[in-house]
C-alpha cells in the first residue's frame, strides 16, 4: 500500500513544573532529510531520533523539534563583564575629567550600563528528561508515520478511481482503433481519385501508398503498451515498500503512448477521449508528488 510523504506528530507531557512537547512534521522531498532541532544538552540524542525516522520514512523532509517550557528544570546564571565594566569606568572618568562634571562614578551607576550583568538560561542535564524526550520523540515519529499511512491510503483510493477512468478512456479507443486505419485508407483513396479521376497510372502502386499512409494511422501497438502500463502500475501500488519513483516513472511511459496516439490517430473520437486520458494522467502526476 502507497504511503503519503505528508504527516505530522505531536507529543506532550508534564515534567517538573512545566512541560516538554515535541513536534514531527513531514513534507515532500526528494529523498529523505531530516532536520532535528534539540536543547543543547539534548545532542546526544539527535542521531537516534535520526535512525527512528529512518526506520518510518523512506522520502520525505522531515522535521522534529523539542521545546521545554517550565524553570525548573532550568538553570539561571549571572555573568559579570569585568573588562567592559572597566572600559566603561575609564570612559566615565575620561568624559568627567574633560568636562568638569561633578558626581560619583559608583556602583549603582555601573549596574545600569548595558551589557554589563547578563542573566542565561539553560536547560540542566537531567537524565530522567532526557529519557523523557527520548520516549516522546519515538511517540511523535509514529504517529507522524501512522498519519503518513493513512493519507497514503487516500491517495491509493483517488489513484484507482483516476486509473479506472483511464482505462475506462482507454477501451473506447481500442474499440475505435481497427477502424481508423481503414478510414484513413478509404478517405485518402477517395481525395486522390477526385484529384486525378480516370487518369490514374499505377492502380497497384497508389494502393500500396495509401496502405503506407494508413499504416501510420494505426495505434494498436501504443494501446498494448498503454495497457501494459497501466497493469504495472496498479500492481505497484498493492507493494508495501516504497514505490513513489516507480509510479512516476510508469506515469511518464504513459503518458508517452498517451500522446504518440492523439497525435497518429486523425480521429475525433480517438481526439476526445485522449483529451479525458491527458487530464487523468495530469491529476495522477499531482498525486504523485506525495507518494513515497
Amino acid at each position: 500500500m502507497i504511503t503519503s510523504m505528508t504527516g505530522f506528530g505531536r507529543q506532550q507531557a508534564a515534567w517538573s513544573d512545566g512541560t516538554v512537547t515535541i513536534e514531527v512534521r513531514s513534507v515532500n522531498h526528494r529523498f529523505l532529510e531530516t532536520s532535528i532541532r534539540l536543547p543543547k544538552t539534548m545532542t546526544s540524542l539527535e542521531e537516534g531520533f535520526k535512525k527512528t525516522i529512518q526506520q518510518h520514512c523512506a522520502r520525505g523532509r522531515v522535521d522534529l523539534t523539542v521545546i521545554l517550557q517550565g524553570s525548573r528544570g532550568n538553570v539561571r546564571s549571572l555573568q559579570v563583564d569585568v573588562g567592559l565594566a572597566k572600559q566603561y569606568h575609564e570612559a566615565l572618568r575620561t568624559l568627567q575629567r574633560t568636562l568638569k562634571l561633578k558626581g560619583v562614578i559608583d556602583i549603582g551607576l555601573m549596574a545600569g550600563l548595558r551589557d554589563l550583568l547578563v542573566v542565561s538560561e539553560q536547560p540542566t542535564d537531567d537524565r530522567k528528561l532526557t529519557r523523557l524526550v527520548e520516549k516522546l520523540g519515538r511517540q511523535a515519529v509514529l504517529e507522524m508515520a501512522n498519519m503518513r499511512k493513512r493519507e497514503g491510503a487516500l491517495l491509493a483510493e483517488d489513484i484507482r478511481d483516476r486509473l479506472k477512468r483511464l482505462r475506462e478512456a482507454t477501451t473506447t479507443v481500442s474499440a475505435r482503433a481497427p477502424l481508423v486505419a481503414q478510414e484513413a485508407f478509404e478517405r485518402m483513396k477517395v481525395r486522390v481519385e477526385k484529384l486525378l479521376g480516370d487518369s490514374i497510372p499505377d492502380v497497384p502502386r497508389l494502393n500500396q501508398e495509401l496502405a503506407l499512409y494508413a499504416d501510420r494511422c494505426d495505434i494498436m501497438e501504443e494501446l498494448v503498451r498503454l495497457n501494459a502500463h497501466m497493469i504495472q502500475f496498479d500492481d505497484t501500488i498493492q507493494r508495501a515498500e516504497p514505490v513513489g519513483k516507480t509510479l512516476d516513472f510508469l506515469l511518464q511511459e504513459m503518458s508517452r503512448e498517451v500522446n504518440t496516439i492523439g497525435s497518429k490517430a486523425n480521429d475525433v473520437t480517438i481526439t476526445a477521449e485522449v483529451v479525458i486520458m491527458k487530464t487523468e494522467l495530469e491529476r495522477l502526476r499531482e498525486q504523485m508528488q506525495n507518494v513515497e
